[in-house]
């Protein structure tokens, strides 16, 4: 039986000491202390051996662990931990993927845990919430700026776009600013590389909005005219985007935390490097250890040589918009600057005087006759 928990020293310290007396019945002393005789003579045994420190608790670790973790096979795992900074789950997959008979995944963590690298503080902050993804590549795209930081020359701004359901990076871009024009030129190459989505889901910031109102900038009229469905996220709530936010996390952790860049072209050079193996090493979990080249196909829709001329319904009634006004049956509403030139079609609703209003293939806003605004 096992020596009560509470002050066990002083216990084992007044055992031997009664123990040790000449005559005394050591078997029933044992019963009256609740320990084994075994017990009890194994620490008398070590008392003439060792003197007072017979008392003291000794490592339960055993002489032999033949089911330890090989040497080199850690050391794979603290180069792989090095290398790219992943948990275990994705260091015992990668070491799979290399040919190596991999420890289980607990495993890794706990040589990584022994190895003071993991904290775990941080990993209680992380908890796995409810996914939901679309159902093929390019139904949308996740499009954001990550948080712009500083090199020894200037600012870099990383725009970053990931599919939806592959989690593959589109564009990873170490962009110099956040202008309309400068997503544009990245967005074109990408573009041009991976074909059209079906919709890229933007929060409400510049360059892609300017309020839940008035959501349409230059670039965003662009993507429609491309025929590109446009989504925003709700104001205050990057959740929307949790994906393109947990990408960014990912790139803060495993690239920009470790370096320090001197310019915009060092930045650029990293991100490629990065970018590759996130999509065609890096195992995510919600794809089930899958990579995300694994199950991303570029869309069928190719980029257009020009732009196609705007078109409606014969039924639809079309008005220009003037600056950042729209004219239609003697009253005047806001529309937005962006669409400034362009037609867009007027169709009625179910309720009287209330029309929805199109630009393209796009619901922009929805107007009320009986409460115009100008």
């Amino acid at each position: 039986m096992p020596w009560e928990q509470v002050t066990i020293m002083s216990r084992r310290a007044e055992f031997v000491r009664l123990a040790s007396q000449p005559g005394v019945n050591r078997a029933e002393l044992c019963r009256r202390f609740n320990i084994s005789r075994k017990t009890g003579y194994k620490l008398l045994r070590r008392l003439e051996k060792e003197g007072a420190q017979a008392i003291a608790d000794r490592s339960r670790r055993p002489h032999h662990s033949p089911k330890r973790t090989d040497e080199r096979m850690e050391q794979q795992v603290m180069q792989l931990r090095e290398q790219y900074h992943w948990g275990g789950r994705k260091i015992a997959h990668r070491l799979r993927v290399l040919g190596h008979a991999a420890p289980a995944p607990s495993t890794v963590t706990d040589i990584l845990r022994r190895r003071g690298l993991l904290d775990e503080t941080e990993a209680l902050k992380h908890r796995a919430l409810r996914r939901f993804e679309r159902a093929q590549p390019n139904e949308l795209w996740q499009m954001d700026f990550k948080g712009h930081f500083a090199t020894d020359s200037t600012r870099c701004h990383p725009l970053t776009v990931l599919d939806d359901h592959s989690r593959f990076c589109i564009r990873l871009q170490a962009c110099e600013d956040e202008r309309a024009d400068t997503v544009e030129q990245a967005l074109f190459a990408a573009f041009q590389l991976y074909g059209l989505p079906l919709r890229m889901l933007m929060d409400n910031g510049s360059p892609w909005g300017s309020d839940a109102g008035h959501p349409l900038t230059v670039l965003t009229v662009w993507l429609i005219r491309l025929g590109i469905h446009i989504s925003h996220g709700r104001p205050y709530h990057p959740q929307t985007q949790g994906k393109d936010e947990r990408f960014h996390r990912s790139l803060n952790c495993e690239v920009l935390r470790w370096h320090r860049f001197t310019d915009l072209q060092h930045c650029q050079r990293s991100f490629d490097r990065w970018r590759d193996i996130y999509n065609l090493e890096r195992p995510h979990e919600a794809l089930g250890m899958q990579t995300p080249v694994q199950r991303y196909r570029p869309s069928v829709r190719g980029l257009p040589a020009k732009l196609s001329p705007i078109e409606y319904a014969e039924h639809d009634e079309v008005r220009i918009v003037h600056h950042n006004t729209l004219c239609f049956r003697g009253h005047r509403f806001r529309i937005s600057k962006a669409l400034h030139g362009y037609p867009v079609a007027l169709r009625p609703t179910s309720t009287d005087g209330e029309w929805t209003v199109h630009f393209c293939h796009q619901r922009i806003t929805t107007i009320d006759l009986r409460s115009p605004q100008a």
